[in-house]
């Protein structure tokens, strides 16, 4: 570990302030073992949590590796710069009231920016930050309570919640967590820079993140590189849906392609796995803890209940989960394993017959395992401890370690509910590595986040900041400019009267299209005419129109498939491209795929077949194909002129990209650019 070693694995801890907070401070650190010297620091010479303090900082013989500054928000500023100078490891802010509170105290970001001039090269967490717990070495910095135990290796988990903190050192489900780190509002240390000097310690395992927001992509985009390249998973829980990147919602697009939107995006590029709850959280990284991810998603199932096989098989296909079918090997194996009673299938319910046997239920469970088996998933409900017995399920622990013994491949000891498996025997499961998991749906969420693929993207992305003031582009103008890069659009003019527009009209191959200019959503504001066969329905469409310019164009008659393309600025998450059902019906199907600028032909290949309407595109119902490298090479032209043009593009937008058998032609364009 680099800047942050001295800090996170402190041989001495100083306590500056005299509260509760701090008092939980000394506590924290004795309960997980701290083996080095705690000073407390506060002015009145008080005893604090039995330790006797000492006045002030220039009194101790040699500069702490780790202090809790638990004092005002000025108060803090100035303690942060006598241990900068006196050549301390680095601080946990406790305060509040800095950039995060900004909205309601005004000098906010003022002393933020005093707070990191006081600290310069001096590690600091937070403000507003409750500090970390080091099970691996036994040391915390902590102003509460925690359920943290000494671990000889496990999972980092870093987290911009104090109390989500408090509450996963809590988890009963034998996780084991080397490292909790809270990283407050990170004015000084980002979330990724903390992640990536953690990743150095070969005793984690794998990277929790309950993320609130990214700031620094580029250092996301490091941290990321850095885990792919030691193999280290990361798992990542992001909250909060913000209309960040709908702040201007001309388009369709933008509408469309919100936060988190970008946010998911943002997760498949950098590599990571993306969960949505706090149990699935958990139970991702025990399993990746236990058994690092797996290919294909492809379980084995057995349980002594047909109803819990049925709930098995329901869930992990809701999931993306698979239960190949047995063959003929392993019929044969489990035949004589179970006898002629038991109906044999995948997802298995083996009955009772062989209960207490542990040597057949193992001989049973060893038996169902394949090569195209990525897991073997038992599931297995304890009574509870207060008012019942669990001897006779101690044949269950101990024939699903044998069974991990046996075939050395990731075994699953599952629960219908979390409540099921008693903390004592998961971890004895966890011992003989068995991977213990704590009810049947977070269990399967979990195994099929495991087994999504995890690619890293190491281009970097393109960004930019957000443009106070935008214009909007005509749509002859936005065309034009996408024409330069490739883009293809039909033949058209603009005129501004209608005896001109109908001599243009004349000369032009019917059927056209008519469009009023001036408004971002035609269809809406009765400004297109579609199918116009001759000067006269021209001419009738044109005077019902409330608009100074025409278009006109050619119409393109053999349309397939419609669709959106629409790259928007998103402060957040750089240029985020959304692929999707277009036309009038696009908010409606909202069936659309996103992705982060620049894009690889692969990926935009990829995200096509996600769609929905994706049948539609490889041919459906005896309807010929689409001109699938078209669509690509438009896609691709959009995003060459947002890279091409800099920062200067807020959004651009081609709804739709009509699809033929032959080409993908652009029938409306919008570019708003600052």
């Amino acid at each position: 570990m680099g800047r942050l070693s001295r800090l996170l694995n402190p041989q001495s801890i100083a306590v500056v302030g005299g509260g509760a907070w701090c008092e939980s401070i000394i506590q924290a650190a004795t309960k997980i073992g701290f083996a080095g010297t705690i000073t407390p620091i506060h002015p009145a010479g008080k005893v604090i949590a039995g330790i006797q303090s000492i006045q002030s900082l220039t009194l101790l013989e040699t500069p702490p590796d780790a202090t809790f500054i638990g004092v005002n928000r000025n108060a803090t500023i100035d303690i942060v710069q006598q241990l900068r100078e006196s050549g301390a490891g680095g601080a946990i802010c406790f305060a509040s009231g800095f950039a995060e509170a900004q909205a309601e105290l005004a000098d906010g970001d003022d002393l933020q920016s005093r707070l990191l001039a006081a600290a310069r090269d001096m590690p600091i967490l937070g403000p507003n930050c409750y500090g970390f717990v080091n099970a691996l070495d036994g040391a915390a910095v902590w102003p509460d309570q925690h359920g943290c135990k000494p671990v000889k290796s496990g999972v980092a988990i870093l987290t911009q919640s104090s109390n989500i903190a408090i509450n996963l050192t809590m988890q009963q489900r034998a996780l084991p967590i080397g490292y909790m780190v809270t990283c407050g509002n990170q004015a000084q240390m980002g979330q990724a820079e903390i992640a990536s000097e953690l990743l150095d310690d070969p005793r984690v395992t794998t990277i929790g993140l309950h993320i609130e927001g990214f700031k620094n992509l580029r250092d996301w985009e490091a941290f990321a590189a850095k885990a792919a390249a030691l193999g280290k998973p990361v798992v990542g829980l992001k909250v909060g849906t913000s209309d960040q990147a709908q702040a201007a919602t001309i388009s369709h697009t933008a509408s469309l392609a919100g936060s988190d939107a970008g946010a998911d995006a943002l997760f498949r590029r950098l590599g990571f796995i993306r969960v949505k709850s706090l149990a699935v959280f958990l139970e991702t990284l025990k399993f990746l803890h236990v058994n690092g991810p797996i290919p294909r998603g492809a379980l084995a199932s057995i349980s002594c209940s047909g109803g819990e096989a049925s709930l098995a098989a329901d869930l992990g296909k809701a999931a993306g989960l698979t239960f190949p079918p047995l063959n003929t090997q392993q019929r044969n194996t489990l035949g004589m394993a179970l006898g002629p009673k038991v109906a044999l299938a995948n997802p298995l319910d083996y009955h009772t017959y062989i209960w207490r046997d542990t040597d057949a239920m193992a001989k049973a469970w060893t038996a169902i395992d394949d090569p195209e088996i990525d897991a073997t998933m038992t599931i297995v409900d304890y009574p509870r401890p207060d008012t019942c017995d669990a001897g006779d399920w101690e044949c269950a622990t101990h024939a699903a370690i044998r069974t991990r013994q046996t075939t050395g491949k990731p075994t699953l000891l599952v629960t219908s509910l979390p409540e099921l498996l008693p903390e004592p025997i998961a971890k004895q499961l966890l011992a003989h590595g068995v991977t213990p998991m704590h009810g049947l749906h977070d269990a399967i969420e979990a195994i099929a986040a495991c087994s999504q693929p995890t690619n890293i993207d190491t281009n970097p992305l393109h960004l930019a900041p957000t443009a106070t003031k935008t214009a909007i582009l005509s749509e002859v103008d936005a065309k034009n400019d996408l024409r330069k890069f490739g883009l293809d659009t039909p033949s058209n003019a603009e005129r501004t009267s209608i005896n001109h527009l109908l001599e243009t009209a004349a000369k032009m191959n019917f059927p056209v299209v008519l469009k009023g200019t001036g408004s971002a959503h035609k269809t809406e504001h009765g400004l297109v005419a579609l199918n116009l066969r001759d000067v006269e329905s021209v001419k009738s469409a044109a005077t019902s129109m409330n608009t100074e310019t025409f278009l006109v164009e050619e119409m393109v008659t053999d349309t397939l498939v419609e669709l959106l393309v629409g790259i928007t600025k998103d402060a957040a998450h750089g240029y985020v491209l959304t692929i999707g059902a277009g036309g009038v019906l696009t908010e409606i199907l909202s069936d659309t795929a996103t992705l982060l600028v620049p894009s690889r032909e692969v990926d935009v290949k990829d995200a096509l077949n996600t769609l929905r309407i994706s049948p539609l595109l490889r041919g459906y119902r005896g309807k010929p194909a689409i001109n699938v490298p078209s669509v690509i090479k438009a896609i691709m032209a959009l995003q060459a002129y947002v890279i091409a043009n800099g920062g200067d593009v807020e959004e651009v937008e081609v709804n739709p990209l009509i699809c033929t058998q032959k080409r993908a032609i652009a029938v409306d364009a919008l570019i708003r650019k600052a």
